[in-house]
């Protein structure tokens, strides 16, 4: 099945969102109250594409393409998490949100958990999946370094496989038309050089400073629910277990069969244990 076919039955706009500096790609679907989808490092909106039937089917849907990702602005320098926490502000100011639910996969939900702690006024519930932003580990960041990069300098079709395949469980998940629409984004001119300011927080010191801190997870005021998997490629569910016991009103689901997308390769029981937690199911 393929992305328009799923697709099919479902009303939804893509528009680009002038953002400071970024031309921010935004897909949106559904209406009631907002519900913000933030993919991961290196990724774009499509990685949700699968949810957007279920949750657009209960809420105003918005996802989008991060600064320097996707078909958004590419980047001229680093980006740090201010960076992409000032980003998410400006477009929620843009969209005329004041409060909205946020749901974010790796990077994104690294993003997520820092923008509740500074702005919880903002911040309805909070989905942290498979997220970000506790962990340094080495072999870690090496290999999401090394495979996006040379997924960008060269977008061949098996590079950006590789790149895919090592998020999933079953790298059958991957899909033809997944590495073409990637492809297609790598291809850009200027992504390459994009990619590397993304990858900054691959780097030990930056990343270092760019950490959650025990401080900001006891500052996340909004209800949260941290899901981890049983294949997961970026740690042990005890991560998620811990950031989950940290947080005040936290709690943890561990879903199986699923690697760093459980969103995509386990799509239905992500869409129900979402609307579980957000009560609309």
């Amino acid at each position: 099945m393929t992305l328009w076919t799923e697709l099919a039955g479902v009303a939804y706009s893509i528009r680009y969102v002038p953002v400071g500096p970024w031309s921010t790609r935004v897909l949106e679907c559904g209406s009631g109250t907002p519900l913000i989808l933030m993919h991961g490092t290196g990724g774009h909106l499509e990685a949700y594409a699968r949810n957007l039937p279920g949750l657009g089917a209960h809420y105003r849907v918005i996802a989008y393409d991060y600064p320097g990702h996707g078909w958004t602005t590419p980047a001229a320098q680093d980006l740090e998490i201010d960076d992409y926490i000032a980003h998410l502000v400006g477009l929620m100011d843009a969209l005329g949100i004041a409060r909205a639910h946020l749901s974010g996969e790796s990077l994104g939900g690294w993003v997520a958990v820092k923008f509740a702690a500074r702005y919880p006024e903002r911040v309805d519930r909070l989905i942290l999946n498979t997220p970000g932003g506790t962990m340094a580990r080495p072999e870690v960041m090496e290999r999401i370094r090394s495979l996006s990069q040379a997924a960008a300098d060269d977008p061949t079709p098996e590079r950006i496989r590789a790149r895919l395949e090592w998020l999933m469980a079953d790298p059958r998940s991957v899909t033809d038309e997944l590495v073409e629409i990637r492809r297609a984004i790598y291809s850009r001119d200027g992504f390459a050089q994009s990619m590397r300011h993304i990858l900054c927080l691959q780097d030990p010191e930056i990343r270092r400073r760019n950490l959650v801190t025990d401080a900001e997870l006891a500052a996340v005021a909004a209800p949260t629910l941290v899901i981890w998997t049983s294949d997961d490629p970026s740690g042990p569910a005890r991560a998620g277990m811990d950031m989950a016991e940290r947080i005040p009103n936290g709690q943890f689901r561990l879903i199986e069969g699923a690697g760093h997308w459980p969103q995509w390769e386990q799509t239905a029981q992500f869409d129900r244990m979402v609307l579980e937690f957000l009560g609309s199911a």
